[in-house]
């Protein structure tokens, strides 16, 4: 798939519309970044049905959406945090518990009297040594824009040759697009054959789709790469 093909820009900004929109963002960004999405990259229905019954719960539409579509893509899912599986979703302290860090250092989940919606509302939580601070926060509107935002994040945290980080705060030179903004503390960047993801302006991971233009990418934003 070539750039005419996948309009990311135009993706990012549908996909603030609907759970539609997030879905059609991530297969168009899988299949230029990687590998279009597959009918085996989901769980099937009867999986997520046995997870209901273990729990006692209803898992609300964007969740079952999500991990029929693509979540058995670890590429979009685990490279770096971990979306569980359904038999692993747990409930923690009136959440419905569904991605971890990868060290155990945090949580992503849904609180469960926001589980009635199709689309409700995320909050994280960090583990702390005082486990009285612990409270879960407020993190993404819907539930679809964090699965996006995930499958984005997850895919560029890929352990590849034309992936690279880099510690900065400055901002990227002329050149680089600013696209709309998606997740929580994330900008976004595109250039020549590059996606850039900037996170609390101060972390900046790159990927691209071919070596002249990660060597492109070094040249116009200097500074001290894992992998230069």
């Amino acid at each position: 798939m070539d750039e005419t093909e996948f309009d990311i820009r135009a993706a990012m900004a549908e996909s603030e519309r609907d759970r539609a929109g997030s879905w059609a963002l991530v297969g168009g960004f899988a299949a230029y970044w990687g590998e279009p999405l597959g009918p085996d990259d989901g769980f099937p229905a009867a999986e997520l049905d046995a997870a209901e019954r273990r729990l006692g719960l209803r898992l609300p539409a964007a969740l079952r959406e999500a991990y029929r579509l693509f979540g058995r893509r670890a590429d979009l899912t685990s490279n770096h945090d971990v979306l569980l599986t359904p038999d692993e979703l747990f409930v923690l302290d009136g959440a419905l518990v569904y991605r971890t860090e990868n060290q155990g250092c945090a949580h992503w989940g849904v609180l469960l009297g926001g589980l009635e919606q199709e689309d409700p509302p995320t909050v994280m939580r960090l583990d702390l040594a005082d486990k009285a601070q612990e409270c879960w926060e407020p993190w993404e509107e819907r539930f679809s824009t964090a699965a996006a935002v995930m499958a984005m994040t997850e895919k560029l945290l890929e352990d590849h040759e034309l992936t690279d980080f880099v510690e900065s705060e400055d901002r990227l030179p002329d050149g680089f697009e600013e696209l709309p903004a998606l997740g929580r503390g994330c900008r976004w960047y595109r250039g020549p054959e590059v996606l850039v993801s900037v996170v609390e302006d101060a972390w900046m991971t790159a990927r691209a789709r071919t070596p002249q233009a990660l060597a492109a990418l070094y040249e116009a934003v200097p500074g001290d790469w894992l992998g230069e």
